[in-house]
């Protein structure tokens, strides 16, 4: 059964993945273990760049899962796991116009509490709403 996820980072590290791979957590193993191959991806950017006070609030990425196990890459001198993602076409899409129409958010002042988690479970209905604000075909 396909489930759909929301990973968070800046843009300027989601779009490093680009490439073909995701990592969360400042890349740790254990998050990345819950997704399977099949499993849809958005990224969501509360920035441009990491740590940085330039606010951007959009989903930036969005793929899917290829098989594959989790695997070790390199990052800054040292070690962060990763899993492959097949990302398609698609272009930012900013959250605020959307906030009343996700489920995650939906009637919640505090919607982004959970983003604190780097990786989390959303419904097929918000996927597919983010995936058709970012004009992406997946």
């Amino acid at each position: 059964m396909e489930r759909y996820w929301i990973a968070v980072a800046s843009a300027e590290h989601a779009r490093k993945g680009k490439a073909g791979f995701m990592q969360v957590n400042h890349g740790k193993a254990a998050p990345l273990r819950r997704l399977s191959p099949g499993d849809g991806v958005i990224y969501y950017s509360p920035t441009e760049t990491f740590r940085g006070k330039d606010k951007l609030q959009a989903f930036t990425l969005i793929g899917r899962v290829r098989p594959g196990d989790i695997y070790a890459g390199e990052m800054g001198g040292g070690t962060a796991y990763r899993r492959d993602v097949d990302y398609v076409e698609a272009t930012d899409a900013p959250v605020a116009p959307l906030l009343d129409q996700l489920e995650f958010t939906r009637g919640r002042t505090n919607w982004g509490y959970q983003m604190r988690f780097g990786l989390f479970e959303i419904s097929a209905h918000d996927f597919g709403r983010i995936a058709q604000a970012m004009g992406a075909r997946i």
